[in-house]
């Protein structure tokens, strides 16, 4: 009897053991800045991805009939080009299925030819700029919309409701702030009404004294400054434009347009005193959804969705979907399905043309009212 009962709990170790085996990994990458000034935001679309990640784990996620385990191997970039592409290749070499990042168009652009000559499909969250994705680079995709459509919405904004006549335009030399300032001055020049440019001035992402630009621009008497760049470099240039007597409104893509804005910018800066635009859009019918989102994703991580967290799982959940309509997570096979996906997400409706770009891409204008982000319409 005792010989038998061995026998059988042998036989149930071999069967759970060729369960185990027979179970596929699928290994998603994520990259973004873990650590650096914009830690805060990287950490957000990383949290992202790892609900969506354990979502998938939870519900038991299938291809082609058979379960599998899903796993999120997170590096960091810290937003440096150079440290990008070192992340991207030892993905590369790790040989995961599929990439979410990065975070930046600076850090997206360079890491996107790695990713494309290894055939690993690479969805952004949050990388705007237009070059992303025209490269002639099959494995790049975004779930925002580029700064094309940023840029000039901001400036039609900025001429039409704002009533800007004198604009100075600063960057921080990164591919994603220079190139939205530049689309930014487009959109303004199309706008028409006589408005100038009064000034164009240069900074980097790394700076923290910006009195000898705001003293060059406090000359030119402008009615509304736009900056491209992100929070950790804006909020200090608020700061410091009140404390040298500029009172106009700063206006700004998704780069600071995160809740940390506020406080990077100090408590002198009233309500309104921001305007912002986030590459992604929430219309009336799907905002249950994301504050439902919100609400799960506070209570995973104790602490409230920056900006590209609901973008990120949505990323996830659109590559997962993709694999199950090909039947297989090998990028070979299932990357062309994310050209043909159509997935009901958080943000709404993810699908992608011919150039990876997210279709009928949406963006979203904030300004901010007691420490908080405050909607001011969505834009299709």
């Amino acid at each position: 009897m005792q010989q038998k009962l061995i026998s059988l709990a042998v036989a149930a170790t071999v069967l759970v053991s060729g369960s185990a085996l027979a179970q596929e990994v699928v290994r998603i990458g994520y990259v973004g800045p873990l650590s650096g000034q914009s830690a805060h935001l990287g950490t957000d679309t990383s949290n992202g991805a790892r609900l969506a990640v354990e979502d998938l784990n939870a519900k038991g996620f299938r291809i082609n009939g058979k379960a599998v385990k899903f796993v999120l191997q997170a590096e960091d970039d810290a937003a440096d080009p150079k440290q990008a592409t070192a992340a991207a290749q030892k993905l590369a070499d790790a040989k995961v299925n599929g990439v979410i990042g990065h975070q930046t168009s600076g850090t997206s652009i360079p890491a996107s030819r790695i990713y494309y000559n290894a055939g690993i499909p690479q969805i952004s969250a949050s990388a705007t700029s237009p070059v992303y994705t025209h490269q002639k680079f099959n494995t790049t995709f975004r779930v925002v919309a580029n700064d094309n459509k940023l840029g000039a919405s901001l400036g039609d904004y900025a001429v039409k409701k704002l009533g800007a006549k004198k604009i100075a335009v600063i960057d921080d030399r990164t591919a994603y702030g220079q190139g939205l300032a530049d689309e930014f001055a487009k959109g303004v020049r199309k706008s028409g009404g006589g408005v100038q440019i009064v000034a164009r001035e240069f900074t980097n992402d790394k700076a923290t004294d910006f009195s000898a630009i705001i003293t060059s621009i406090r000359a030119k008497n402008p009615d509304l400054v736009f900056f491209g760049g992100m929070d950790s470099v804006g909020g200090p240039l608020v700061r410091q434009m009140k404390a040298l007597g500029i009172k106009t409104k700063l206006a700004g893509g998704d780069g600071i347009c995160t809740e940390a804005m506020p406080k990077l910018a100090g408590p002198t800066v009233g309500d309104e005193a921001i305007v912002c635009a986030e590459a992604g859009g929430v219309t009336a019918a799907s905002q249950k959804k994301v504050d439902e989102f919100g609400a799960r994703y506070k209570k995973r991580f104790g602490q409230d969705v920056q900006i590209y967290a609901a973008y990120s799982y949505d990323a996830v959940m659109t590559m997962a979907a993709a694999m199950a309509d090909a039947k297989s997570a090998d990028p070979k096979k299932y990357l062309p399905s994310l050209f043909k996906v159509s997935y009901q997400g958080n943000i709404g409706t993810v699908a992608f043309d011919q150039f990876g770009d997210i279709k009928d891409g949406a963006l979203t204008l904030y300004t901010f009212k007691g420490g908080k982000k405050s909607l001011i319409e969505v834009i299709k």
